[in-house]
């Protein structure tokens, strides 16, 4: 079966500059660091940080630009504020008082940055909300000059946004003296290199999902590099239907069929497999206590709504995820908020948990599963970007790697 998958076209590996490096050769001393973070962060109707992941994340890099003798200037994104119109909701004053809590030390809210900031060497402020400028989302030359300006380096360490070109993820990094990434940054980067470019085979993807419209371009990039594609939700009915299984009210695009089937079929071309389940839990209604039953895949009936793989397909793809190499995680496979529906999804979790394999997991409703089954520390790493992890699987060149891949090659 391996044979095959050495001679396919890896992801190419990313050459960036690495503020971490720049840190440690004592290039940042005295000089003008501009962090792009994300510190986008939910809120109460008060404005009050109810999750703050992102803003402790954060943290290291601004620690090691302080520690390194910089003058630091960081500034995120938060919500969808309209361009050139400030609203109370829409300021980063609650970020920086939870940053100033974590880093010890306060940390200034600036407003009305572009054409200026005040910063020594050793201090740091926080810049109010970048998307408050006039042609950061459309990254417009004039303002990502202005932004490169206030800056000797440019950190990106927000992968949550290497997805959008705009003027603090790609426009600044252009014009920038120095464009690099920061410690976050660096950590998705060698994560996403670890499972795509230099994988340990066999490869194993779990991508699921209730459309498989959704994630088309996803398993169309993975069918030509992963050694076994399992497929999960909505997505597992549609492949299941392409397969001539009944899913009788289920959940799926009858539309696709033939796409499945090719994605099937490039699988099988070259040794690989799209495991398809042999048994199924299903239910009348979709209810968190509605009736459970354990059925053949052969036997659901018209009026059965797939809500879960069944425990034999559940086993025996969870010996096969404790055979991988390397596992790359996108979706729960089933209905796993409801505990009637949850056996698939936490049998999984608890085999990639006890796998050897290197893995990788990302997306909302993935880190909800691994929260709800208590495997954090045994996930070989945990992608903090939906969308831009997202577009990875699909093959996608982001726009942050790029520039910073660009001028990392251009300062060679």
């Amino acid at each position: 079966m391996a044979g095959d998958f050495f001679r396919l076209q890896p992801l190419p590996a990313m050459n960036i500059l690495r503020f971490s490096d720049l840190c440690a050769q004592g290039k940042a001393r005295g000089q003008r660091v501009f962090i792009r973070a994300d510190l986008n962060v939910p809120q109460d109707d008060a404005g009050r940080i109810t999750e703050d992941t992102r803003i402790r994340a954060s943290v290291p890099c601004i620690r090691m630009a302080l520690e390194a003798g910089a003058a630091v200037m960081v500034t995120s994104h938060l919500g969808r504020p309209t361009e050139g119109e400030f609203k109370p909701e829409d300021s980063l004053a609650p970020v920086a008082q939870r940053l100033a809590e974590l880093l010890g030390r306060e940390v200034p809210l600036v407003a009305n940055w572009v054409d200026g900031v005040q910063v020594a060497p050793g201090q740091v402020v926080l810049l109010e909300n970048c998307r408050l400028n006039v042609g950061e989302k459309k990254n417009k030359e004039d303002l990502a000059r202005k932004l490169a300006a206030l800056c000797d380096i440019y950190v990106n360490d927000a992968f949550g946004t290497a997805h959008r070109a705009e003027g603090t993820t790609y426009g600044i990094a252009q014009f920038a003296p120095v464009a690099c990434a920061g410690p976050l940054l660096s950590a998705e980067i060698d994560a996403l290199t670890k499972a795509l470019a230099q994988p340990q085979r066999p490869l194993a993807a779990i991508v699921a999902g209730s459309k498989v419209s959704t994630k088309l371009t996803i398993l169309q990039s993975l069918e030509s590099k992963v050694d076994q594609l399992i497929v999960g939700g909505g997505i597992a009915n549609t492949f299941m239907l392409a397969a001539g299984l009944p899913i009788g009210k289920s959940l799926a695009e009858p539309d696709l069929l033939g796409e499945a089937r090719a994605v099937m079929d490039a699988m099988k071309a070259r040794g690989a497999e799209v495991p398809i389940p042999t048994d199924v839990v299903v239910a009348k209604t979709f209810a968190a206590d509605a009736p459970a039953t354990v059925k053949s895949a052969r036997d659901v009936a018209e009026d059965d709504l797939i809500l879960d793989i069944g425990p034999e397909t559940a086993a025996r793809l969870a010996a096969q995820l404790k055979t991988a190499g390397t596992i790359v995680w996108n979706g729960p496979v089933g209905v796993f908020e409801f505990d009637a529906f949850a056996n698939g999804t936490r049998t999984l979790a608890q085999a990639i948990a006890e796998s050897p394999a290197f893995s990788i997991a990302g997306g909302g409703d993935t880190l909800a599963a691994i929260a709800k089954y208590g495997i954090e520390a045994q996930v070989g790493y945990i992608s903090t970007g939906g969308g831009a992890f997202l577009e990875v699987l699909e093959g996608k060149q982001l726009p942050a790697f790029e520039i910073l891949e660009r001028r990392a090659q251009a300062a060679a």
